[in-house]
């Protein structure tokens, strides 16, 4: 395996459904690189999983990866929730379907060549590479706007 690679990522909404953004950093060693997009009608959940999609889709070969997020959704659906759902053949535990069931399973398929650890920090509390990532989300929902007028 290469070194570790650290993620952080994060995504925000301007209205929940509404325009959605996401923002993430990848760093190895002392080599960093930054992720964002948007789009519009999404939520927020799906913006906190996007980010993450995407930065493990930019890894280029297995490592063990540590992906940082302020979205506990995120980590206790990879950690906790998704080995019942995927189980119980994609139900929750309140017998329904479960919700963005799209982007977890491309979040399995990118995990699963790498050792991935997932963390929870709190948002907006000071932490340098969360808020770095909720800047770059939400310039990004800037900038997809401006785009389209």
């Amino acid at each position: 395996m290469s070194p570790p690679v650290e993620i952080y990522c994060d995504g925000a909404c301007s209205g929940n459904p509404g325009v959605g953004g996401y923002g993430a950093i990848l760093r190895c060693g002392t080599t960093e690189k930054e992720l964002s997009g948007a789009t519009g009608e999404t939520t927020n959940n799906r913006m906190e999983m996007t980010a993450a999609i995407e930065a493990l889709a930019a890894l280029k070969r297995p490592c063990a990866v540590t992906v940082t997020t302020d979205s506990q959704y995120l980590v206790k659906g990879m950690t906790e929730w998704l080995k019942g759902w995927v189980k119980r053949g994609w139900i929750n535990s309140k017998r329904e379907p479960v919700l963005n069931r799209d982007l977890w399973e491309r979040l399995m398929e990118l995990s699963a060549g790498h050792d991935v650890t997932w963390t929870w920090v709190r948002g907006h509390d000071g932490h340098e590479e969360n808020e770095r990532c909720d800047e770059l989300a939400r310039s990004a929902i800037t900038a997809w706007r401006q785009e389209r007028g």
